[in-house]
């Protein structure tokens, strides 16, 4: 039985939280020597960033001034508790380590390929539905040869939510009954999916963002599996879709 599919990019399909999570700690580290002698806390430099971050990205989605701009608010909010003089140079540094986390190798997850390849081989028609900016996001589409799988069926927007989903749910009229949801994401992937009345797969993320780490407290009207790995859902959908068909005839 044919399905349409929409799968998450970032910590689904290919890496993205550890390149974050490893500028964060270059971040830190850089602020720990600037402000040597004013006693910083590494992990409450760390806390502050993403206070910083989160609220942001709540108000306005995913831009890619918001990761750099975290960095200089954070070096601003720390100046002014210390007294420390800010400096022009030391704010250009920031905004450039802030910017390096867009421009990293793209990395697949395992199965990533063949799992894929296996759905599209099965006759599912399979979407890509991923929060950013399109420019970065289509970078990475391209540098991970998507695009053979999703052709023009990628959907990418600053406001990954429920509204943005159900109006891609309604303007394709895709059939709830047989359309999924997989990602790593319970804020932008799961909740919204159970509240649109489709199936949801969760893939934890080995790192995650403390963005995602939410509650579920939708009533599932369909499917609502966890995964650990991106070769066991042709399975899952293949053992789901036969005993919901087994159970309506």
């Amino acid at each position: 039985m044919k399905q349409t599919i929409l799968f998450d990019m970032d910590d689904t399909l290919i890496y993205c939280n550890k390149y974050f999570d490893l500028v964060i700690e270059q971040f830190a580290d850089q602020m720990e020597t600037w402000f040597r002698g004013y006693h910083l806390n590494v992990e409450d430099i760390k806390k502050m960033q993403t206070e910083i971050d989160l609220n942001r990205v709540l108000k306005s989605g995913f831009a890619p001034d918001h990761f750099p701009q975290s960095f200089v608010d954070t070096y601003d909010h720390y100046s002014n508790v210390t007294g420390r003089s800010k400096r022009p140079e030391e704010v250009k540094r920031l905004r450039e380590l802030g910017a390096t986390v867009y421009g990293h190798s793209i990395e697949p997850y395992p199965y990533m390929e063949e799992t894929l390849r296996e759905l599209k081989s099965e006759g599912h028609e399979l979407h890509l539905y991923t929060g950013g900016d399109y420019k970065i996001q289509m970078r990475k589409v391209t540098e991970a040869g998507l695009e053979r799988f999703f052709d023009n069926r990628i959907h990418i927007t600053r406001h990954k939510n429920e509204q943005f989903l159900e109006s891609l749910v309604y303007s394709r009229s895709f059939e709830r009954d047989r359309t999924w949801m997989i990602g790593n994401s319970l804020r932008t992937d799961i909740i919204p999916a159970l509240t649109c009345g489709i199936h949801a797969i969760f893939m934890p993320a080995e790192l995650e963002w403390a963005y995602n780490q939410v509650e579920v407290n939708v009533q599932p009207q369909g499917a609502f599996l966890t995964i650990s790995s991106l070769h066991l859902i042709p399975e899952a959908i293949r053992g789901y879709s036969a005993s919901s068909f087994a159970a309506n005839t």
